[in-house]
């Protein structure tokens, strides 16, 4: 296959993925464009791998995770509060998308190791040992990083409501 052919193919699940990854579709496009321009240059190599695909995606998390150390990628967090002042609240129809969003949201809180991870496993269905391969660390570190972020995520969530059948 050659380098075209591939990106033709998967040009849409990389940025996909590396949205996932990143929590911002802005930043995903950017990083997938760097990882390709630097994939092409290697292509002859990586083309002869059995899963090219599964290389371009760890070179995809590494460079997320080399962008997070980069001192010129300092971000400003701004206050809940602040952003409702400029955006007014527009309410969604369906809880099923309010669920999913409020969980997107507290996922995109975690440290980018752990939020790599949870992306890997539920979003790329990877088993822990393929996840510890793209990442470049053990299987226990995968392990770690999975049940700490489950941790905060669990912990982040409100706690389900007790029905008894009285009504209040």
């Amino acid at each position: 296959m050659t380098f075209e052919e591939f990106v033709s193919a998967r040009l849409g699940t990389l940025v996909r993925y590396a949205t996932v990854v990143t929590w911002d579709p802005y930043l995903a496009e950017d990083i997938t464009q760097n990882v390709l321009v630097r994939a092409q240059a290697r292509w002859a190599r990586i083309s002869r791998m059995d899963a090219p695909e599964l290389y371009v995606k760890r070179m995809v998390v590494n460079e997320f995770l080399s962008w997070r150390r980069r001192r010129a990628a300092q971000s400003i967090p701004l206050a809940t509060d602040t952003l409702a002042g400029h955006l007014p609240e527009a309410p969604d129809p369906s809880v099923q998308r309010d669920e999913r969003d409020a969980m997107l949201r507290l996922v995109a809180t975690l440290p980018p190791r752990q939020r790599a991870v949870i992306a890997l496993r539920f979003y790329e269905d990877m088993a822990v040992d393929q996840i510890a391969e793209v990442l470049g660390c053990r299987t226990v570190t995968v392990r770690t990083h999975l049940m700490r972020a489950l941790a905060a995520l669990q912990n982040a969530l409100p706690a389900p409501l007790v029905t008894t059948g009285e009504k209040p």
